[in-house]
């Protein structure tokens, strides 16, 4: 093989001829006294040209690997010494397949008949060798003489070891899904680990972090039983991305738990929110959607903070979204935020999520909710199913570049040998010395034919005759008892047309009155009270059956 010939088509020779024609004419300009002739003296020393380097000297003493072959089966020329140094000694005239067997290991076979076809140079970067090194690898076309054709055709191997580079983008990459694993870690913890099950209401949830890199988002849902057979459903999302984002959605969720404690309609839970917001961080705003269930009315009583609207379907499949009234995101301030309702009975299904589910870059948000609805009106199964299908159907995968977070309850229909574990009854109170025998008779009567045992029976009794007694004297008209059993516990509420709300005191023991509540604090499970949406307040209590 005449080296000198192929080197002709090496890359940079044209280069280096010019180079060699540039000294010629500099020289010819030293020669009419265009610069010192003591400069001319050291530019006309001597210096042997290109062409007349021995090229097997060169590639032999350049660090980088070189292999030369040629044919359509790549019959090997040549390599350098730094590829006998990596591989050992390759036997020439063969095929690559047998001669240099590590770039058939590495794929680059193919890449070679692609570039001798094409006649163009190809590179991949970053190939991990059978010596434990990586190298990236330019093959270019070489021509021998002028003829073409591909007797005369090959292709040069230069591979160049970037081992270091290979290795420290590793160590990168490693450091950050360390750091995704801690972020998505931080996320996870602050969102709840087992959500609470209502009596009425199946729910399921699913947080999916998105995309691959360490930000991950502030979505976060929760649940919270708050009593008298009342829940809380909560979704939010802060904007922004990282721990950042995280910590303050920890720090709303933290205050939604403690907010809701206190039975506020949803719109006042969003204004205490709004200001907290405000004071976490002002340049960090997040939506949220807080709503209330309550299995009395059938209904999701709702406020949205510019959330998504809810979506909920209907026991016959119509699906209905959730109108206005929506204010502004919290942190933003200034705004009297209002409530609304949506139907929820028996056999409905409901849906709470954030953007992340139905926005996209190429398509119109609305056409996303759209997507959704029809979704929905199709899904069947318990919550965790629909949950499943819903984040399916809207394409959303490991490399969604947005976090999801999705929150599906239902509120199912009781029917059958269940249906009897399910109870209501109520009664009005007309006032009167004979209001509260009346509520004792007639609570008596409905436990005794919702066969409790007979120390439940009389700690219920004993309950009604508490709480009524306690409205007869501080309440006024319209009052009602209404008492509910689940299958978990059994609820005693009394309602009446005063607003302030009875706080356990201790009474003195001259005191002939200040009892009441505290003895049912005492014998219930829990107690409550809270205003009432028309002005008044319910007072309630619930007892735990037991198992079986």
């Amino acid at each position: 093989m005449n080296f000198t010939r192929w080197s002709a088509r090496l890359p940079g020779t044209q280069r280096r001829a010019a180079a060699r024609t540039d000294d010629v004419v500099t020289e010819d300009r030293l020669s009419e006294g265009a610069v010192p002739a003591a400069r001319a003296e050291q530019l006309t020393v001597p210096v042997p040209a290109v062409d007349e380097l021995p090229v097997r000297e060169v590639l032999d003493r350049v660090p980088a690997l070189v292999a030369l072959v040629h044919g359509p089966d790549h019959r090997l020329a040549y390599v350098n010494d730094a590829y006998v140094v990596a591989f050992g000694l390759r036997p020439t005239g063969e095929p690559a397949r047998r001669a240099l067997p590590e770039l058939d290991e590495i794929g680059l076979l193919p890449l070679l008949d692609q570039v001798l076809r094409s006649g163009k140079p190809r590179t991949v970067k970053s190939r991990k060798a059978p010596d434990g090194r990586s190298y990236t690898f330019t093959c270019t076309p070489v021509t021998e003489g002028h003829g073409g054709g591909s007797g005369g055709s090959g292709v040069l191997v230069f591979a160049t070891d970037v081992t270091d580079h290979a290795e420290a983008a590793e160590r990168l990459r490693a450091s950050e899904r360390r750091q995704r694993e801690t972020a998505v870690t931080l996320q996870r913890s602050l969102l709840p680990q087992e959500l609470e099950e209502p009596d009425d209401l199946r729910i399921a949830a699913t947080y999916l972090p998105g995309g691959t890199e360490a930000a991950v988002g502030g979505d976060w849902y929760d649940v919270i039983t708050l009593g008298g057979g009342r829940t809380a459903l909560v979704i939010g999302d802060v904007m922004g991305r990282g721990v950042r984002a995280a910590a303050v959605m920890g720090q709303l969720r933290t205050a939604v738990r403690a907010y809701a404690r206190l039975d506020l309609p949803p719109h006042e839970i969003l204004q205490l929110l709004d200001g907290l917001a405000m004071e976490i961080d002002a340049n960090q705003i997040a939506t949220c959607a807080y709503a209330i269930h309550d299995p009395n009315e059938g209904k999701l009583v709702y406020a949205s903070a510019g959330h998504l609207p809810i979506l909920v379907r209907d026991e016959s499949g119509v699906v209905l979204r959730a109108d206005e009234p929506t204010g502004p995101p919290l942190g933003t301030g200034g705004w009297m935020h209002a409530s609304g309702s949506i139907p929820l009975g028996p056999g409905s299904t409901a849906v709470l999520y954030t953007d992340g589910l139905v926005e996209r870059r190429d398509e119109d948000l609305d056409e996303g909710i759209a997507a959704l609805e029809r979704a929905l009106a199709g899904a069947t199964g318990t919550p965790q199913v629909i949950c499943d299908r819903l984040v399916r159907s809207a394409g959303v995968t490991a490399e969604h570049d947005d976090d999801v977070a999705v929150m599906v309850l239902q509120h199912p229909a009781h029917t059958g040998p269940d249906g009897d574990l399910f109870r209501n009854a109520a009664l009005e109170l007309l006032g009167g010395v004979e209001a509260a025998p009346r509520a004792r008779a007639f609570a008596s009567g409905v436990l005794t034919s919702w066969r409790f045992p007979v120390e439940l029976h009389d700690l219920g009794v004993l309950a009604v005759s508490e709480l009524v007694a306690n409205s007869l004297q501080h309440g006024t008209p319209p009052m009602r008892l209404r008492l509910r059993r689940t299958d978990r516990r059994l609820i005693v509420e009394v309602t009446d047309g005063d607003d302030h709300l009875p706080r356990r005191r201790r009474a003195e023991p001259g005191d002939e009155s200040g009892r009441g509540i505290a003895i049912v604090a005492t014998i219930a499970s829990n107690w409550g009270s809270r205003r009432t949406p028309g002005g008044g307040k319910a007072v309630w209590c619930e007892f735990v059956l037991p198992k079986g």
